[in-house]
């Protein structure tokens, strides 16, 4: 009797058992039956991809305005770089302009003082052209002085004066032309007269009439001379 109640006690509690399964079951597929009704999963990955499309949107507006700032960024450094070449080449334009005219007054100065030198010797060869012939009276006159009266105090003035004119035109670059024996040569002699004489030989000075000056190595006056055949 023991054994049989036992049994009917096991069986009685398998039987519950199987019941709770049979409706813990349906339980749960009752409350999947309920999710599924309700929507709550389509919701999430609904939000999931509006959040994850604003998320996008966001990155592409920031990468747009990170180019829209890089172009301008790039344009304003090309307008500044436009700008500096400009002013770079103002600059040159100046620098080269300026270098003309110190070449165009540095050119000025050195012709004007050629001008005036020219000026100066042209001055001084007129002035000098114009004692020649006080020089030639000095000679004159000292040569015409006797040998007995050289001593005489009036003729050693005279003599003194005719040295320190000469001497003068010295300093100045006066210098007289040699003439008597030397060859004739037409660019510092005049020929006025010819005399036929073998012991100085063919073309040769023979005397000079009146003395020709050199100033600066130019011919002021030609000597006049005669010259030997």
């Amino acid at each position: 009797m023991d054994q049989e109640k036992q049994w009917e006690e096991a069986q009685a509690a398998e039987e519950q058992q199987e019941e709770y399964k049979a409706g813990a079951e349906p339980e749960a597929g009752e409350e999947i039956e309920k999710q599924e009704s309700t929507g709550a999963e389509p919701e999430a990955e609904a939000e999931t991809e509006e959040q994850a499309g604003e998320e996008t949107r966001e990155a592409q507006e920031e990468e747009r305005e990170a180019e829209e700032k890089e172009a301008e960024g790039g344009k304003s450094f090309f307008k500044k770089k436009k700008k500096e070449d400009k002013k770079d080449l103002r600059i040159a334009e100046l620098e080269d302009r300026v270098k003309r005219q110190l070449a165009e007054f540095e050119n000025f100065r050195n012709r004007t003082e050629k001008e005036k030198s020219h000026m100066y010797e042209v001055g001084a060869r007129d002035i000098i052209e114009k004692m020649l012939p006080v020089v030639d009276n000095f000679e004159r006159g000292l040569a015409a002085v006797p040998e007995d009266q050289k001593s005489n105090p009036f003729a050693k003035g005279m003599d003194k004066i005719y040295k320190q004119l000469m001497t003068t035109l010295s300093e100045l670059g006066v210098a007289p032309i040699e003439a008597v024996g030397q060859e004739f040569d037409p660019d510092f002699h005049n020929a006025v007269m010819h005399v036929e004489d073998e012991e100085l030989g063919e073309n040769i000075v023979a005397e000079e009439f009146q003395k020709g000056y050199l100033y600066k190595e130019t011919v002021i006056r030609h000597s006049m001379v005669k010259v030997a055949n």
